[in-house]
C-alpha cells in the first residue's frame, strides 16, 4: 500500500466530509452542516493527510500556535486503512511541525481511549468543555 503524506494540503469540503463519512468520526460531526464543515477545514492552520492514488484517506487536522499548545481537533482514517499505521504517521508527523515545548492535545473518543493511552498520551482529566447552547453564567 502506497501512502503519500502531504503537510497543508489544500483538501475541499467534499473531501473532508467524505473521509469523516468513511471513518468512525462522522458521527461526532455536522457532516449535515457544510457551512460549518467549511469552516473546520479552511480555518485549521495545521493539517497533516494521507493519500493513495489521489484519494483522501486520513487527516491530523489542528489548530495551534505551535509553540506551546496543539489542538489535535480532528483524526480520521478511513475505516479499511485503520489499523495499519497511518493515523499514529500522521500524529508523529503533525508533532514534527511544532516546537520543542509544545503539548499534542485532544479529546478521544471513547472507543479510543486505550488507542492514545498505548502510543503515549497521558489521560488528562482538567478538560472543560462549554456547549454552544449553553452561556456562560455568572
Amino acid at each position: 500500500m502506497s501512502i503519500e503524506y502531504k503537510l497543508n494540503q489544500a483538501i475541499t469540503t467534499e473531501q473532508f466530509v467524505a473521509l469523516l463519512e468513511s471513518s468512525t468520526l462522522g458521527e461526532r460531526r455536522p457532516i449535515e452542516d457544510a457551512e460549518c464543515m467549511e469552516g473546520m477545514i479552511s480555518n485549521s492552520n495545521l493539517t497533516v493527510s494521507a493519500w493513495q492514488n489521489g484519494e483522501l484517506i486520513g487527516i491530523a487536522r489542528s489548530v495551534t500556535d505551535f509553540h506551546y499548545a496543539c489542538y489535535l481537533s480532528d483524526l480520521a482514517v478511513s475505516i479499511e486503512h485503520q489499523k495499519s499505521g497511518i493515523g499514529k504517521q500522521l500524529q508523529i508527523l503533525t508533532q514534527e511541525q511544532l516546537g520543542p515545548k509544545c503539548k499534542l492535545i485532544l479529546l478521544a473518543a471513547p472507543a479510543a481511549n486505550e488507542y492514545y493511552e498505548h502510543i503515549g498520551f497521558i489521560n488528562n482529566p482538567r478538560c472543560w468543555v462549554l456547549d454552544r447552547e449553553s452561556s456562560i453564567g455568572s
